[in-house]
Protein backbone atom coordinates (compact mmCIF):
# COMPACT_ATOMS: atom_id res chain seq x y z
CA UNK A 1 0.00 0.00 0.00
CA UNK A 2 1.40 3.40 -0.99
CA UNK A 3 1.58 6.05 1.76
CA UNK A 4 0.33 9.53 0.85
CA UNK A 5 2.47 12.61 1.53
CA UNK A 6 0.01 13.79 4.18
CA UNK A 7 0.06 10.44 5.99
CA UNK A 8 3.86 10.31 5.80
CA UNK A 9 4.18 13.73 7.41
CA UNK A 10 1.77 12.75 10.18
CA UNK A 11 3.79 9.57 10.76
CA UNK A 12 7.04 11.58 11.09
CA UNK A 13 5.45 14.01 13.56
CA UNK A 14 4.07 11.16 15.66
CA UNK A 15 7.48 9.50 15.77
CA UNK A 16 9.12 12.78 16.83
CA UNK A 17 6.59 13.37 19.61
CA UNK A 18 6.90 9.77 20.77
CA UNK A 19 10.64 10.27 21.04
CA UNK A 20 10.20 13.37 23.17
CA UNK A 21 7.77 11.78 25.60
CA UNK A 22 9.82 8.60 25.80
CA UNK A 23 12.74 10.63 27.16
CA UNK A 24 14.74 10.77 23.95
CA UNK A 25 17.32 13.57 24.41
CA UNK A 26 16.73 15.05 20.95
CA UNK A 27 15.39 18.28 22.49
CA UNK A 28 18.68 18.88 24.33
CA UNK A 29 20.95 18.67 21.30
CA UNK A 30 20.83 22.39 20.51
CA UNK A 31 21.28 24.63 23.51
CA UNK A 32 19.79 28.08 23.24
CA UNK A 33 22.30 30.96 23.38
CA UNK A 34 23.40 32.76 26.51
CA UNK A 35 25.55 35.89 26.11
CA UNK A 36 27.09 34.45 22.95
CA UNK A 37 28.20 37.87 21.76
CA UNK A 38 30.48 38.12 24.80
CA UNK A 39 31.69 34.53 24.97
CA UNK A 40 32.01 33.53 21.32
CA UNK A 41 35.51 32.55 20.24
CA UNK A 42 37.90 35.22 18.90
CA UNK A 43 39.39 35.03 15.42
CA UNK A 44 40.24 31.59 14.08
CA UNK A 45 43.91 31.67 13.10
CA UNK A 46 44.10 28.17 11.67
CA UNK A 47 41.61 25.45 10.80
CA UNK A 48 42.05 21.91 9.53
CA UNK A 49 40.30 18.56 9.51
CA UNK A 50 37.11 20.11 8.20
CA UNK A 51 37.00 22.51 11.15
CA UNK A 52 37.48 19.84 13.81
CA UNK A 53 40.85 21.35 14.75
CA UNK A 54 41.05 25.10 15.28
CA UNK A 55 43.68 27.49 16.56
CA UNK A 56 41.99 30.60 17.95
CA UNK A 57 43.39 33.97 18.88
CA UNK A 58 43.98 34.59 22.58
CA UNK A 59 45.28 37.87 24.00
CA UNK A 60 45.79 38.42 27.72
CA UNK A 61 45.20 42.18 27.52
CA UNK A 62 41.87 41.67 25.82
CA UNK A 63 40.67 38.38 27.33
CA UNK A 64 41.69 39.04 30.94
CA UNK A 65 42.36 42.73 31.53
CA UNK A 66 39.65 43.86 29.14
CA UNK A 67 37.09 41.40 30.45
CA UNK A 68 37.65 41.55 34.19
CA UNK A 69 36.85 44.31 36.66
CA UNK A 70 39.65 42.90 38.82
CA UNK A 71 41.98 40.83 36.59
CA UNK A 72 41.65 37.08 37.26
CA UNK A 73 39.43 37.68 40.28
CA UNK A 74 36.17 39.38 39.26
CA UNK A 75 34.64 39.63 35.82
CA UNK A 76 32.66 42.67 34.70
CA UNK A 77 28.99 42.50 35.67
CA UNK A 78 27.64 42.33 32.11
CA UNK A 79 29.20 38.88 31.70
CA UNK A 80 27.05 37.26 34.40
CA UNK A 81 23.43 36.67 35.31
CA UNK A 82 23.18 35.95 39.03
CA UNK A 83 19.54 34.85 38.90
CA UNK A 84 20.87 31.34 38.44
CA UNK A 85 21.85 31.29 42.11
CA UNK A 86 18.20 30.76 43.05
CA UNK A 87 18.44 27.27 41.58
CA UNK A 88 21.81 26.45 43.16
CA UNK A 89 22.28 24.21 46.19
CA UNK A 90 25.12 22.58 48.09
CA UNK A 91 24.38 19.01 49.06
CA UNK A 92 26.09 15.85 50.21
CA UNK A 93 25.14 12.75 48.25
CA UNK A 94 25.32 9.29 49.73
CA UNK A 95 26.79 7.17 46.93
CA UNK A 96 27.92 3.52 46.97
CA UNK A 97 31.51 4.72 47.41
CA UNK A 98 30.58 7.01 50.31
CA UNK A 99 29.58 10.64 50.80
CA UNK A 100 30.32 13.18 48.07
CA UNK A 101 29.94 16.95 48.43
CA UNK A 102 28.52 18.60 45.31
CA UNK A 103 27.07 21.88 44.18
CA UNK A 104 24.03 21.43 41.96
CA UNK A 105 22.36 23.93 39.65
CA UNK A 106 19.05 22.86 38.18
CA UNK A 107 16.58 20.04 38.80
CA UNK A 108 17.77 16.86 40.47
CA UNK A 109 15.17 14.83 38.57
CA UNK A 110 14.05 14.77 34.96
CA UNK A 111 16.77 17.03 33.56
CA UNK A 112 17.12 17.23 29.79
CA UNK A 113 20.87 16.64 30.17
CA UNK A 114 23.56 16.62 32.86
CA UNK A 115 26.95 18.33 32.90
CA UNK A 116 29.52 17.38 35.55
CA UNK A 117 32.66 19.52 35.92
CA UNK A 118 35.78 18.10 37.56
CA UNK A 119 38.24 20.61 39.02
CA UNK A 120 42.01 20.22 39.15
CA UNK A 121 44.44 19.90 42.05
CA UNK A 122 43.74 22.23 44.97
CA UNK A 123 40.14 22.88 43.94
CA UNK A 124 36.76 21.83 45.26
CA UNK A 125 33.11 22.32 44.36
CA UNK A 126 33.39 26.09 44.93
CA UNK A 127 35.59 26.50 41.85
CA UNK A 128 32.99 25.16 39.43
CA UNK A 129 30.21 27.43 40.70
CA UNK A 130 32.21 30.64 41.08
CA UNK A 131 30.30 33.25 39.09
CA UNK A 132 33.07 35.83 38.86
CA UNK A 133 36.38 34.00 38.37
CA UNK A 134 37.63 32.67 35.01
CA UNK A 135 35.93 35.52 33.17
CA UNK A 136 32.43 34.44 34.21
CA UNK A 137 32.68 31.22 32.22
CA UNK A 138 31.18 29.07 34.98
CA UNK A 139 28.26 31.46 35.34
CA UNK A 140 27.63 30.97 31.64
CA UNK A 141 27.80 27.19 32.00
CA UNK A 142 25.33 27.29 34.89
CA UNK A 143 22.93 29.47 32.91
CA UNK A 144 23.23 27.35 29.78
CA UNK A 145 22.30 24.26 31.80
CA UNK A 146 19.42 25.87 33.68
CA UNK A 147 17.89 27.80 30.77
CA UNK A 148 17.91 24.67 28.60
CA UNK A 149 16.34 22.34 31.14
CA UNK A 150 19.56 20.67 32.21
CA UNK A 151 21.36 20.15 35.51
CA UNK A 152 24.93 21.02 36.39
CA UNK A 153 27.04 19.34 39.09
CA UNK A 154 30.34 20.60 40.49
CA UNK A 155 31.63 17.97 42.94
CA UNK A 156 34.53 18.17 45.37
CA UNK A 157 36.73 15.39 44.00
CA UNK A 158 38.18 13.43 46.94
CA UNK A 159 41.33 12.38 45.03
CA UNK A 160 42.66 11.98 41.52
CA UNK A 161 43.30 8.24 41.74
CA UNK A 162 41.11 5.14 41.51
CA UNK A 163 39.10 6.22 44.56
CA UNK A 164 38.28 9.54 42.90
CA UNK A 165 37.26 7.79 39.70
CA UNK A 166 34.98 5.49 41.68
CA UNK A 167 33.35 8.45 43.45
CA UNK A 168 32.67 10.35 40.23
CA UNK A 169 31.49 7.20 38.46
CA UNK A 170 28.97 6.93 41.29
CA UNK A 171 27.87 10.52 40.66
CA UNK A 172 27.47 9.78 36.95
CA UNK A 173 25.30 6.75 37.74
CA UNK A 174 23.32 8.84 40.23
CA UNK A 175 22.64 11.56 37.66
CA UNK A 176 21.70 8.99 35.00
CA UNK A 177 19.24 7.34 37.38
CA UNK A 178 17.61 10.66 38.30
CA UNK A 179 17.21 11.64 34.63
CA UNK A 180 16.81 8.34 32.75
CA UNK A 181 17.72 8.11 29.07
CA UNK A 182 19.13 11.63 29.09
CA UNK A 183 22.75 12.47 28.16
CA UNK A 184 25.51 13.03 30.70
CA UNK A 185 28.62 15.04 29.78
CA UNK A 186 31.77 14.80 31.91
CA UNK A 187 34.10 17.80 31.68
CA UNK A 188 37.52 17.66 33.33
CA UNK A 189 40.14 20.39 33.77
CA UNK A 190 43.86 20.02 34.42
CA UNK A 191 44.59 17.10 36.80
CA UNK A 192 40.87 16.44 36.83
CA UNK A 193 41.44 14.86 33.42
CA UNK A 194 42.69 11.78 35.32
CA UNK A 195 39.07 11.31 36.38
CA UNK A 196 37.78 11.55 32.82
CA UNK A 197 40.30 9.05 31.52
CA UNK A 198 39.64 6.72 34.43
CA UNK A 199 35.88 6.86 33.92
CA UNK A 200 36.41 6.03 30.25
CA UNK A 201 37.91 2.66 31.25
CA UNK A 202 34.71 1.46 32.93
CA UNK A 203 32.08 0.07 30.51
CA UNK A 204 29.23 0.67 33.00
CA UNK A 205 30.18 4.33 33.37
CA UNK A 206 30.72 4.80 29.64
CA UNK A 207 27.19 3.52 29.03
CA UNK A 208 25.84 6.57 30.88
CA UNK A 209 28.07 9.14 29.14
CA UNK A 210 27.40 11.22 26.04
CA UNK A 211 30.92 12.65 25.82
CA UNK A 212 34.05 14.00 27.47
CA UNK A 213 35.49 17.51 27.49
CA UNK A 214 39.18 17.76 28.40
CA UNK A 215 40.25 21.32 29.31
CA UNK A 216 44.02 21.76 29.61
CA UNK A 217 44.31 18.18 30.75
CA UNK A 218 46.87 15.42 30.76
CA UNK A 219 47.26 13.13 27.76
CA UNK A 220 46.29 9.47 28.11
CA UNK A 221 47.49 7.34 25.18
CA UNK A 222 45.89 4.31 26.86
CA UNK A 223 42.50 5.83 26.10
CA UNK A 224 42.88 4.12 22.75
CA UNK A 225 41.52 0.65 23.34
CA UNK A 226 39.55 1.63 26.46
CA UNK A 227 35.83 1.04 26.91
CA UNK A 228 35.18 4.68 26.00
CA UNK A 229 37.25 4.37 22.84
CA UNK A 230 35.49 1.18 21.79
CA UNK A 231 32.14 2.91 22.31
CA UNK A 232 33.34 5.93 20.28
CA UNK A 233 32.61 8.27 23.15
CA UNK A 234 33.06 11.78 21.66
CA UNK A 235 35.94 13.83 23.07
CA UNK A 236 36.33 17.62 22.82
CA UNK A 237 39.81 18.95 23.72
CA UNK A 238 40.71 22.54 24.56
CA UNK A 239 44.28 23.56 25.41
CA UNK A 240 46.64 26.51 25.64
CA UNK A 241 49.59 26.48 23.24
CA UNK A 242 51.95 27.63 26.02
CA UNK A 243 50.70 25.27 28.71
CA UNK A 244 53.72 24.59 30.94
CA UNK A 245 51.99 21.84 32.95
CA UNK A 246 50.67 19.55 30.22
CA UNK A 247 52.27 20.11 26.81
CA UNK A 248 49.83 20.97 24.05
CA UNK A 249 51.86 18.93 21.54
CA UNK A 250 51.15 15.74 23.48
CA UNK A 251 47.41 16.35 23.50
CA UNK A 252 47.41 17.30 19.83
CA UNK A 253 49.22 14.04 19.12
CA UNK A 254 46.40 12.06 20.77
CA UNK A 255 43.78 14.06 18.91
CA UNK A 256 45.56 13.39 15.60
CA UNK A 257 45.66 9.65 16.24
CA UNK A 258 41.97 9.61 17.05
CA UNK A 259 40.88 11.85 14.21
CA UNK A 260 42.87 10.00 11.55
CA UNK A 261 41.05 6.83 12.59
CA UNK A 262 37.68 8.51 12.07
CA UNK A 263 37.01 8.92 15.77
CA UNK A 264 34.53 11.68 16.85
CA UNK A 265 36.80 14.35 18.32
CA UNK A 266 37.49 18.07 18.17
CA UNK A 267 40.30 20.31 19.36
CA UNK A 268 40.47 24.05 20.13
CA UNK A 269 43.97 25.41 20.73
CA UNK A 270 44.29 28.88 22.29
CA UNK A 271 47.33 30.50 20.72
CA UNK A 272 49.69 31.81 23.46
CA UNK A 273 47.27 30.52 26.12
CA UNK A 274 48.60 29.15 29.41
CA UNK A 275 47.47 26.25 31.59
CA UNK A 276 44.40 28.03 32.94
CA UNK A 277 43.27 29.54 29.65
CA UNK A 278 40.88 26.73 28.60
CA UNK A 279 38.81 27.07 31.78
CA UNK A 280 38.40 30.79 31.07
CA UNK A 281 38.01 30.68 27.30
CA UNK A 282 36.35 27.40 26.31
CA UNK A 283 33.02 27.99 24.61
CA UNK A 284 30.66 25.83 26.66
CA UNK A 285 27.75 26.16 24.28
CA UNK A 286 29.84 25.03 21.30
CA UNK A 287 31.30 22.14 23.29
CA UNK A 288 27.99 20.89 24.63
CA UNK A 289 26.13 21.27 21.35
CA UNK A 290 28.77 19.25 19.54
CA UNK A 291 29.03 16.51 22.18
CA UNK A 292 25.28 16.09 22.48
CA UNK A 293 24.89 15.87 18.71
CA UNK A 294 27.98 13.67 18.12
CA UNK A 295 26.83 10.97 20.53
Amino acid sequence: MQMSTVHFRRWVVLLFLAGLFAGNPVQSETLQPFKDALFSQPNVLESRDGGDFEVVDYQELRDINGRDQIPERRVKSNYVDLGVRRQQVNETLQLPSGKLDVARVGPADGAAFTVIFIHGRGGDRRLGINDFSFGGNFNRLKNLALKNGGVYYAPSVPSFDAAGVTAISGLIAHAAARSPARPVVLACASMGSFICWGAARDPATVAHLAGLAILGGATDPSFIGSAGHKAKLPVFFTHGSRDSVYASADQIGLYDRLHKAGYPTRFTLFETGSHGTPVRMSDWRAILNWLLAAR
